[in-house]
């Protein structure tokens, strides 16, 4: 059998490089193990793709973030996308987004009144993504509801995924593994906080904002107490926007 030519192989080599990218967009920061167990390679296959990612900074490798009391042992390396990384999927229209905010603020006069323009905005923005939300977690039985929130988001661009929270509190985690506007956050955090009190409302709990994508950390975390009786009244968000380490 002859060998493939060297542009077919270049070409797979990028196509098996934007799938561990792409693998690590969804499901959010990630081990080698658990790259070459998803994707079917090898883990010195996923090493040597990652060497490059990280060359082209597409990745970076990080501690991995424990959440909870820590376990003995040294924590497994994890690997993240970077903002470049980030930008290679569908970040184009940051600027444009940021720019539209600002002239919303300075609309306003500026200072706290341009603040809460914009959080008038988010929150604007946020009720009418939910109704499509609201729809998928009402029909959900109530131990049901976060899982159900999470397929939404993941319909909306999300990458969302819910667990139960690790640690000695009873709960789950609803995780965004991309955010299509983090970097516009980064400047503008009303728009996780607007996105935390709407996930509280459709929950009908309080929720808390361990992590965001904006403040640096590699996933959207939010934790939800699990409780017997959730009830669609609405409730107070915690700690909104912002990883409050």
């Amino acid at each position: 059998m002859s060998e493939a030519p060297q542009g077919e192989l270049a070409t797979g080599e990028r196509s098996t490089r934007n799938r561990v990218a792409r693998s690590i967009l969804d499901h959010g920061p990630s081990t080698v193990a658990d790259l070459a167990q998803r994707l079917g390679l090898t883990q010195a296959a996923v090493r040597r793709h990652l060497d490059t990612l990280v060359t082209d900074d597409v990745v970076a490798p990080r501690e991995q973030r424990v959440y909870g009391a820590r376990t003995r042992g040294r924590p497994a390396k994890v690997f993240a996308l970077t903002d470049c990384g980030r930008d290679a999927f569908d970040q184009s229209y940051d600027t444009l987004a940021a720019d539209a905010l600002r002239w919303i603020a300075q609309g306003a006069g500026g200072g706290d009144q341009g603040e809460a323009a914009v959080a008038a905005f988010a929150r604007a923005r946020m009720e009418a993504q939910a109704k499509a939300y609201r729809e998928s977690v009402e029909a959900a039985a109530p131990a049901d509801r976060t899982e159900a929130l999470a397929k939404a988001l993941t319909a909306d661009g999300y990458a969302a995924t819910a667990k139960s929270a690790p640690g000695p509190h009873s709960g789950e985690q609803l995780c965004q593994h991309h955010c299509p506007v983090a970097h516009v956050a980064e400047q503008f955090p009303q728009l996780c906080e607007a996105e935390t009190e709407v996930f509280s409302r459709l929950l009908g709990t309080h929720v808390q904002r361990l992590a965001t994508i904006a403040h640096g950390d590699g996933v959207c975390t939010t934790f939800i107490p699990r409780s017997a009786t959730q009830t669609d009244t609405p409730a107070s968000a915690s700690t909104a926007g912002r990883n409050p380490a």
